[in-house]
């Protein structure tokens, strides 16, 4: 017995080693400056000189704060905002990894690394309750590590702005810099670092508080360097000088001045969206010294404008800003002959490219990752994005399976420290047909598929069905459905649960686990009786509880969950012509449903009643609300909004996967009453390309496919000949479309392994 417990301990010591001698941070120290120091809200200057004896083509440096970190070699910038917000768990911490080969020389470098600690949790952050820095290099096989011979300061220049603070959600707070306490050029190889202290070590890799490190999942942001505003306006009123400077549209910029001055004079900068959402966001303070001077103010913003309040003696000599934006290239794209959707695509593609971040995000009063917009982006990147979007679902994904508590409640927005709230059709949602199930059909990630299926299991055992076998209502943390009123919550529980159910099943028979996959199915017909039997009044459904005008949310997700019958689908539809309760969030899944039952003229004047506004509007972003200001906050930046994405290339240009994975591709566009559309999807960072043009009873598809990937073409039943690059094809060649095993409407289809194909197909009319 002693014998068999000394090897298990010896073999879980030789594990233990092995998993940490492959870390990169092996030998490495998290260091900072003296804990008694220490504060929220702290810059702090890390500075090392290193030497090269031997340049390789790489040199990796792999780095960690808490919480964000600036980094430059031999003076040069190398990073602009370092590191994730803390919390892939609730234990553990992210890292980057640098490539330094063409930055460092032969001989001596100096590394200096700005870290910004924030030093509180948020709706999107949570603090190790510690400011520290852990560093590697691996220059010609030798390691160089952060240990007690860095050098560190805390910089004198920053400090706290006065109040309006940040609101309570954000962890990050505003800046204050006084020039007259600058370290002018500390960053730069030539500064005299020997009157900085040492560094304190706060424990070897791996230590509390900051634990396990992870890799980041993607690739730093898109940095666009300093660059012009594309207008910039001057206003004088007394003595304060006001400059404005026009973005090309909403989006996250750290803005820049230079300038001559007297020392002491405030400065104010923010943009136009600081309220945004209605509460208080980001803003900086700037104090100056004498002379010429210049600024960039490291915390990015959003607008559609960047305000500058200078006192009006001092000399302005030029403004600009960075951008920095989630690293993906917008392969996916959409076109048709009404201008109103091309600018509604584009619109809800920008209102996209704000909503990627640290995570999938609200990007104003909360930069949070809620799971009931995650859900809704996560399609609109499918569509839209090269694979480093996808890594961006990827980590959403794991985030929300990686935080779920001991009793098995999921809960958004994560990471969080300041917030465990479970909104319950929020969870549904996410593991459902349209969350986690639709990311897995798009990429086949069987990976990820295997790390969430347990959490999935977990969660779905926490509801439970009444004696009528429908879904009893679960309020969670908080009892939230939609914005606005006249929400059908019973309906919506089933139909959420439902489709939860129905993509569970899914999961368990790609795990082979089919008796988990046989009970889903069983629960799932049980509550469709149920629902069709108590809810269904011989024109829409509506449960006998609820007392509200009939809910146009209810209807929808009726049909999406399975609830309804071709007949009854047909009265919804009339129904839902003239009911208009739901917000952007909810109003994506009712649009859907008119798509799957082939109604696109519908679904098409449904779109543009909703988002006739917003389309019609200067504002570049799709918003929270039907109105600027409105429920939640009115945010104008709300991915949720941005569905019609994925409606309009999915349904409309009709490009969507047959098998998982991309495995076939189905192209079937459905114009509806549009002349002609042209679309781009990107597929593992290939694309797949199609014009489709209709005129009278000829549609005409033009197909590019740079995939390796054969396209199934849907060819109507009604359909008299078809023209494949000009050679008639016989009707008795093709074969019903099947999609997951079902006849897909009485569609035959069209194999096609050509790279380019022309497709003429007549109708009867």
């Amino acid at each position: 017995m002693k014998k068999k417990l000394f090897l298990s301990l010896f073999f879980i010591t030789v594990l233990i080693q092995i998993v940490l001698a492959s870390s990169p941070f092996e030998h490495a120290s998290w260091i900072s400056i003296k804990k008694d120091l220490q504060k929220g809200n702290q810059w702090i200057c890390f500075r090392k000189e290193i030497n090269i004896k031997e340049k390789n083509s790489s040199i990796p440096m792999h780095i960690a704060v808490d919480s964000k970190y600036w980094l430059w070699v031999n003076g040069k910038l190398v990073v602009f905002e370092g590191e994730l917000k803390r919390g892939p768990n609730p234990n553990d911490t992210y890292y980057d990894t640098i490539e330094l080969s063409s930055y460092l020389h032969k001989g001596n470098n100096t590394i200096a690394v700005l870290v910004w600690y924030w030093g509180k949790n948020g709706f999107c952050h949570k603090s190790s309750g510690n400011s520290g820095l852990i560093a590697s290099i691996s220059p010609n096989k030798r390691l160089i590590v952060t240990d007690a011979t860095w050098k560190v300061k805390i910089h004198p220049a920053f400090g706290e702005t006065g109040n309006p603070k940040p609101n309570f959600r954000l962890p990050e707070s505003n800046v204050h810099y006084d020039a007259r306490y600058g370290m002018e050029g500390w960053n730069q190889r030539s500064y005299s670092d020997k009157n900085w202290e040492n560094a304190s070590v706060m424990g070897l890799y791996p230590c509390t508080p900051w634990n396990k490190l992870l890799p980041r999942p993607f690739p730093n942001w898109k940095d666009s360097g300093i660059i012009n505003y594309v207008q910039v306006d001057k206003k004088e009123k007394n003595d304060t000088l006001f400059i404005i400077g026009k973005l090309p549209r909403n989006i996250t910029v750290t803005p820049y001045f230079k300038i001559n001055a007297k020392a002491g004079q405030l400065i104010d900068i923010r943009s136009d969206n600081y309220r945004g959402g209605s509460e208080y966001n980001i803003r900086t303070e700037y104090i100056t010294k004498d002379g010429i001077q210049n600024f960039e103010m490291p915390n990015y913003i959003n607008g559609h404008h960047i305000i500058y309040t200078f006192p009006k003696n001092v000399k302005v000599i030029s403004v600009g800003y960075r951008e920095t934006a989630f690293n993906t290239q917008h392969i996916g794209s959409f076109r048709c002959n009404d201008d109103f959707y091309n600018k509604l695509w584009n619109k809800a593609l920008n209102t996209m490219n704000l909503n990627m971040r640290d995570a999938i995000q609200d990007p104003d009063r909360e930069r949070s990752q809620w799971w009931g917009d995650a859900a809704i982006i996560s399609g609109e990147i499918l569509y839209s994005c090269d694979n480093n979007g996808v890594k961006a679902i990827k980590k959403t994904i794991n985030n929300l399976v990686d935080w779920q508590k001991p009793d098995g409640t999921l809960f958004s927005p994560i990471p969080s420290g300041s917030w465990d709230k479970e909104l319950p059709q929020q969870m549904l949602a996410s593991i459902g047909k349209y969350g986690f199930w639709n990311y897995y059909y798009y990429t086949g990630d069987i990976e990820t598929l295997r790390h969430v299926y347990p959490a999935v299991k977990t969660y779905l055992s926490l509801w439970q069905l009444d004696e009528n076998d429908l879904v009893k209502h679960r309020s969670g943390g908080w009892d939230w459905a939609d914005w606005g009123d006249n929400i059908d919550v019973a309906i919506l529980d089933n139909a959420w649960f439902c489709l939860a159910l129905e993509s569970a099943s899914n999961m368990a028979h790609i795990v082979k686990d089919k008796n988990y996959a046989s009970f889903c199915d069983s629960i799932r017909k049980r509550i469709i009786t149920a629902v069709q039997k108590n809810f269904w009044t011989g024109k829409f459904y509506r449960s006998p509880q609820y007392k509200g005008i009939t809910d146009d949310r209810a209807n929808g997700m009726a049909i999406l969950a399975g609830f309804s019958t071709p007949e009854q689908e047909i009265n919804i539809r009339e129904f839902l012509k003239d009911r208009y309760s739901a917000s952007p969030y909810m109003e994506k899944y009712i649009l859907e449903s008119y798509f799957v039952c082939n109604d696109i003229n519908g679904g098409l004047a449904r779109m543009k009643q909703r988002y006739q506004n917003m389309v019609n509007s200067n504002l570049t972003t799709l918003w929270e609300d039907w109105r600027i200001g409105g429920s939640g906050g009115g945010s104008i930046n709300h991915g949720w909004a941005g569905g019609p994405l994925t409606l309009l290339s999915q349904y409309v240009a009709g490009i969507s996967p047959l098998g998982i994975g991309w495995n076939q591709i189905l192209i079937h566009p459905q114009l509806g009453n549009l002349k002609w559309v042209e679309c781009a999807v990107p597929i593992k960072d290939k694309t797949i390309k199609i014009r489709a043009d209709k005129k009278n009873n000829e549609l005409i598809i033009y197909l590019n496919n740079k995939t390796d990937r054969t396209c199934v073409v849907a060819i109507p039943q009604n359909a008299k000949s078809l023209k494949v690059n000009g050679k008639d094809i016989s009707f008795a060649s093709l074969k019903l479309i099947q999609k997951n095993n079902v006849d897909t409407n009485g569609l035959l289809s069209l194999e096609l392994k050509e790279k380019y194909a022309v497709i003429r197909i007549i109708c009867n009319k």
